[in-house]
């Protein structure tokens, strides 16, 4: 069972969490609603990591919120590459141009204010990793909406797919956050061309590779 403990545990036995990234997460809990939307330490590291395995050189990510995870993702980019990251608030669009244009792998990053589905459209890229944290009950429409532009063999990681476990039970559970999830869970898993493993990190975490089987 996972207690405060083992978290303390993990955390001080995986890579230090990123001076610039530490404070921003401080920043995110003071000044925000729903700071539990920040990934922190561990997820990012998380994020930092697959990046790097993947080594890509297009990212889009779905979903800034303050930007951490855009920052981590960033991370992993291998020179000259970029990532383009959708937030729908904007009231989010300063606080982001200014924390891009003076944080460490920031200036990789271009900002879109707007509607993720309507954005993606207008973004003509080829995606090696795709990160999608928006909409909770739009998923399978930002997944239908990016596959077409994602390269045979890449990634794409879906966050919050257990939903603090409410998934497991839609009967009593049955917002409609929760039963989009359910949804988006079933029809990612019923696809064929599609290789998917679910990781219980925090809210859970999807790994989704698009095949490159025939």
């Amino acid at each position: 069972m996972k207690t405060d403990s083992l978290d303390d545990y993990i955390l001080s036995h995986i890579s230090p969490e990123p001076d610039h990234l530490r404070r921003l997460y401080r920043r995110t809990h003071l000044r925000h609603l729903y700071p539990r939307m920040c990934s922190g330490h561990l997820q990012g590291r998380l994020l930092s990591m697959i990046s790097a395995m993947v080594s890509p050189d297009r990212i889009l990510e779905l979903g800034t919120y303050t930007g951490y995870s855009a920052l981590c993702l960033a991370e992993g980019l291998r020179e000259g590459g970029r990532l383009h990251t959708v937030e729908i608030d904007d009231e989010m669009e300063e606080e982001l141009t200014e924390l891009f244009g003076s944080a460490p792998g920031g200036d990789r990053i271009t900002l879109h204010i707007g509607d993720a589905e309507e954005i993606v459209e207008s973004i003509d890229e080829t995606w090696d990793l795709i990160y999608i944290d928006a909409n909770k009950r739009r998923y399978i429409e930002y997944l239908d909406a990016v596959l077409p532009r994602l390269r045979q063999g890449g990634f794409i990681i879906a966050d919050n797919t257990l939903w603090d476990g409410k998934v497991t039970d839609t009967e009593t559970n049955h917002d409609a956050q929760t039963l989009a999830l359910d949804r988006f869970n079933s029809y990612v898993a019923s696809r064929s061309d599609l290789e998917t493993v679910i990781l219980p990190l925090r809210d859970g975490l999807t790994l989704i590779r698009k095949s490159e089987r025939k």
